[in-house]
């Protein structure tokens, strides 16, 4: 027997939600293999590390949470 039939039989096997993640991985599989992401440059690592730098402290609890209520009000009530 083949070994794409050997596959395929294993395939049957699985549940129909399991089926969908393996079909889920092989396209992904396929759309890496067919569009390679292009190398990341040389200072990528330096440049990334300076994205959240900001010359203000960061905010406390209370603020985070003021901030998440009006994103919240933002979002369900406009």
């Amino acid at each position: 027997m083949s070994d794409i039939q050997e596959l395929k039989n294993q395939a049957y096997k699985l549940s129909v939600s399991d089926r969908l993640e393996l079909i889920e991985a092989i396209v992904q599989f396929l759309q890496d293999e067919l569009r390679p992401r292009p190398p990341l440059p040389d200072n990528f690592l330096s440049k990334l590390r300076g994205i959240g730098k900001s010359h203000n402290p960061p905010p406390n609890d209370a603020k985070v949470e003021a901030m998440l209520e009006e994103r919240l009000v933002e979002k369900y009530l406009k």
